[in-house]
């Protein structure tokens, strides 16, 4: 569909909907709207976000093709229910600004969860368009339609702040619900200080994810309305090290404190040649290119990366594709993508896997490696690798992988990316005692994110084990509100009878 022909169907619809509405006959018929984006080949020598965004007619036109139903499915899939039909009928009728205050009553990080969250498994799957036309890629592009209306908003709006209620609030992680929870705390008018481990405020957001999935600009935007409420922010300060919890809140005056530090140890996968030189952990790799711009060679940026060849990345989750993809920018030939299932069953987004493909990405599925390769210098050459076939589905509901004897062969490559998850880093547990933990080192909370010590709360990923942006913030959200409450209840038992 041309931008003609775009507007003509907008104008079109709009005279319709005037005269009588438009009926669900009627906003069946209209096409998905597909994001615009960078051309592949050019897109790939460049760290530019990849989608352009949405016009004002692509956007009017998506929104009209939500029925507006009144059970609203797609918000029990969102996980901080922001109220989906309100602000995608806003988008429909022009009011941009409406919408995105309709958003924002839930949703504090619009423009970074258009852009990351999983909408596809979480409210889109519910869409009464998609299952309509039982093809989910049909469902009303809810995520696109927020990153829209979040990226028209150039009116920065700092949060009003009650006044000082003497209390001190500790915020450990500066990721998503780090953020969130931040902001709640200090709108409530304590004095909040957010600690962070490394040299730059918005945790995995800045470190993770790449700049061509999500501008480190928009992550700064949000950290600077902190800044500008109050919030005092220390980077550099390795919780566990630098201070321990206990310290904080006995030695420092810290009325209570929020964890949400990740989690950010890597797996690995206990193969021989994972210590040679050449093989990254997702992690680091994504931590070099991404925080530390180790892309940006001869411009200033001195951090060492591999320049890579022949690079094989591990896995099939989003941190996968986001290592693989990342690989191409840096100059390599070749980029395999070696995972022991099927493409479905990736737990990557299909437009990731999708724009992976479109950037060169070799995909060696049904596959994994079983040993890595090296030279007298102890470099990286080769990767053996060994086939599968699926079995039974396990206690993840995806079928097993079960390994075809015999089947090994070689792949010629100087550079491997592990990327099969991480688990939680073990420096809190060892470094305050009484916090309780599960067996898989995650830490244990109520359903109002507090934790078995008193005063201290924690979510995302170190509790619930790695999961998304949204559910982070959902966590960091629940954990302010309890936080709010415990500290004034605390504020009235110190006041004086």
């Amino acid at each position: 569909m041309t931008d003609k022909e775009r507007q003509e169907l907008l104008q079109r619809l709009l005279e319709k909907q005037k005269d009588g509405g438009l009926k669900p006959a009627d906003r069946y018929e209209i096409p998905p709207q597909d994001m615009p984006e960078q051309d592949p080949v050019e897109r790939a020598r460049n760290v530019n976000e990849v989608a352009t965004g949405y016009t004002e007619t692509h956007a009017r036109l998506e929104a009209l093709r939500c029925l507006q139903c009144k059970t609203a499915p797609c918000i029990k899939g969102c996980p901080v229910k922001i109220k989906i039909q309100d602000f995608i009928a806003a988008v429909s009728e022009g009011d941009f600004k409406k919408a995105l205050t309709i958003i924002k009553e839930n949703s504090l990080l619009p423009a970074v969860c258009g852009r990351v969250c999983p909408q596809e498994v979480q409210c889109q799957q519910t869409c009464t368009v998609g299952l309509k036309f039982k093809d989910p890629t049909k469902a009303v592009s809810i995520g696109r339609l927020e990153r829209f209306v979040a990226d028209l908003d150039q009116e920065e709006i700092i949060p009003t702040v009650a006044p000082n209620t003497g209390m001190k609030v500790a915020i450990i992680g500066s990721g998503p619900g780090g953020i969130v929870a931040a902001a709640d705390t200090r709108r409530a008018g304590h004095d909040v200080t957010l600690f962070e481990a490394f040299h730059k405020t918005g945790g995995v957001l800045v470190y993770g994810i790449p700049e061509f999935r999500l501008p480190k600009s928009i992550v700064q935007k949000e950290i600077d309305v902190l800044t500008k409420m109050g919030v005092k922010i220390v980077c550099n300060f390795v919780v566990g090290r630098t201070r321990t919890i206990e310290q904080l809140m006995k030695e420092d005056g810290f009325d209570a404190v929020y964890i949400g530090v990740g989690a950010g140890l890597p797996r690995f996968m206990g193969i021989e040649g994972e210590s040679l030189v050449g093989v990254y952990s997702a992690n680091e790799y994504l931590t070099r290119a991404n925080l530390m711009k180790a892309y940006d060679f001869g411009s200033g940026a001195d951090t060492p990366i591999a320049r890579s060849q022949k690079v094989a990345v591990t896995g099939g989750g989003n941190v996968a594709m986001d290592s693989a993809r990342t690989a191409v920018r840096l100059g390599a030939e070749k980029v395999y993508l070696v995972y022991r299932r099927t493409e479905k069953e990736m737990p990557a987004r299909i437009e990731e896997v999708h724009h992976a493909k479109q950037e060169g990405v070799e995909f060696h599925i049904l596959q994994s490696p079983k040993r890595v390769i090296g030279d007298e210098n102890s470099h990286v050459t080769a990767i053996e690798c060994l086939k599968y076939r699926l079995g039974e589905p396990d206690e993840s509901g995806r079928r097993r992988p079960i390994p075809i004897e015999g089947s090994e062969f070689q792949i010629d490559v100087d550079t491997v990316i592990i990327a099969i998850g991480n688990i939680a880093n073990p420096l809190i547990r060892q470094t305050t005692p009484g916090l309780e933990f599960n067996k898989w080192g995650n830490i244990v909370v109520d359903e109002n994110c507090k934790t078995s010590l008193e005063g201290v709360y924690a979510g995302g990923d170190i509790v619930s084990g790695a999961a998304t942006v949204i559910l982070a913030m959902g966590q960091g959200r629940i954990a302010a509100s309890a936080m709010n409450k415990y500290l004034a209840e605390k504020s009235d038992c110190n006041k004086p009878c």
